[in-house]
């Protein structure tokens, strides 16, 4: 069987082709997108996981390259007390709620796609990412074959899996190569038999074109959780049918901005004065910024690890001794020793989704300190976030710019579009150019799906 399978930023999805109509397969209870997170009691267990989970035919081969991780998971198990059948390892809405119950006991992880393509990584950091993916692989293969009735291995076979046009904003095509070969390698020790790959902008027009009934210069803009892609497409009646569509592709432009940063720069402007991010030191000058920016940039390796270490929890403690207001200090730490980062974002989240419907918002954050609330407004939102979406503004130019033509439509999805802010932004640029608001999340799927039966079939 062959699907298209968005493993996506914010959330995953996986597509198959029913009487010539895309049907999303479910993925998680009453919904076909799994929020894409990940739970483990301890990072060792990841490996120990993927293990039982995986077909029986690769396992031995796995276990070769993977046997010095398999042993500390065994002895991490041994140290946790827990047994052999216990679930270690938690995936979407589960991983949510395992985290939000033990925050600073396991290790949680969001956004993984964000880390594909990351620069500077150590071999034993590509490999726990290979894990990761492959564990999510596994958990969102097996739920779409559960929806045939299939229990067994091998159901779906074959999956075009889409990609941004740039993993990451730096590395160049080196870093695209090593995301996508992770990708990779994680289906097919997920269980996929092949898998190929399609730009997500190109899937989300690809959707769109199936409705045109004349041929149109499109400008696919794709604003995702974790990337913004754009690109601009010849599309209609006389392409769709075309197998090989580079002659189509006039122009593209990516970059590792999304939701994502748009909901890490909220928490910096929303929520971090609440933590003491703008006050002064008793020697008149301000705290330093840098431990509350580690502290919500979830999809920053480096600057996770740098939060959770020692050294930052001391750097902390003697911002507190020497601060003009160390009662809000305080609450820096206690983010710090209960590992609460994600917290911060995931309610910047829910902020930034609820403003897509109001003018203000107010959200607690009680789980820092009691009765504490803070206030959001529509317009603190458009500050907060001017840099993230200039730079989606320039995505759109620079694509415009190597195409060398001007759209007949603007075609706008993906998740983070859903808000004003962003609409309105990408609106402007071009007002007198129409514009077409797609299937948020579904439209990359579809694009994917229909894609996968045109490369697959052959």
């Amino acid at each position: 069987m062959f699907v298209g399978f968005d493993y996506g930023s914010a959330n995953c999805a996986m597509g198959v082709m029913d009487k010539n109509e895309v049907r999303l397969l479910p993925l998680a209870v009453g919904s076909h997108y799994l929020t894409s997170t990940l739970y483990a009691l301890d990072k060792e267990l990841i490996v120990e996981a993927v293990y039982q989970q995986m077909p029986a035919a690769l396992r031995a081969d796995y276990a070769k390259v993977r046997s010095a991780q398999l042993a500390r998971a065994r002895h991490a198990r041994r140290e946790l007390d827990l047994g052999s059948d216990e679930q270690t390892v938690f995936v979407g809405e589960q991983a949510i709620h395992a985290y939000l119950d033990m925050p600073e006991e396991g290790f949680y992880v969001r956004s993984p796609k964000s880390f594909l393509g990351a620069t500077g990584l150590r071999v034993e950091q590509v490999a726990l990412i290979e894990d990761i993916v492959t564990m999510m692989m596994l958990y969102i293969k097996q739920r779409a074959e559960l929806s045939f009735g299939v229990k067994g291995e091998g159901a779906i076979t074959h999956a075009v899996i889409g990609r941004p046009v740039n993993f990451q904003g730096i590395g160049g095509e080196e870093s695209n190569q090593q995301a996508e070969s992770i990708l990779r390698l994680a289906a097919l020790r997920a269980g996929f038999i092949d898998v190929d790959f399609l730009f997500e902008p190109l899937a989300a027009g690809m959707d769109f074109e199936a409705s045109l009934t004349q041929d149109k210069t499109v400008l696919v803009v794709d604003v995702g959780g974790g990337t913004t892609d754009c690109s601009v497409v010849k599309m209609g009646p006389a392409h769709i049918t075309l197998t090989d569509r580079s002659q189509d592709f006039l122009g593209h432009s990516g970059q590792r901005v999304g939701g994502n940063d748009l909901d890490i720069a909220l928490s910096m402007k929303a929520f971090m004065p609440h933590l003491g991010l703008g006050c002064h030191m008793n020697n008149g000058l301000p705290v330093p910024s840098k431990p509350f920016w580690n502290a919500v940039a979830v999809n920053d390796i480096s600057a996770q690890r740098d939060f959770s270490s020692v050294s930052s929890r001391k750097t902390i403690e003697a911002m507190i001794k020497e601060a003009k207001r160390p009662e809000l200090l305080t609450r820096l730490l206690k983010v710090q020793k209960e590992q609460l980062g994600y917290r911060l974002v995931r309610s910047a989240e829910q902020v930034k989704i609820s403003l897509s419907d109001v003018d203000t918002v107010t959200t607690t954050l009680d789980y820092i300190c009691p009765e504490l609330n803070a206030e959001v407004t529509q317009a603190l939102f458009k500050e907060a976030i001017e840099l993230p979406s200039a730079k989606i503004e320039a995505l759109m130019k620079q694509a415009l710019d190597i195409a060398g033509v001007r759209p007949d439509v603007i075609y706008v999805t993906g998740g983070t579009a859903r808000s004003p802010a962003i609409y309105d932004k990408i609106a402007a640029m071009y007002p007198e150019t129409s514009i077409v608001v797609g299937d948020h999340f579904g439209s990359v799927t579809a694009g994917l799906t229909r894609w996968a039966q045109k490369v697959f079939s052959k």
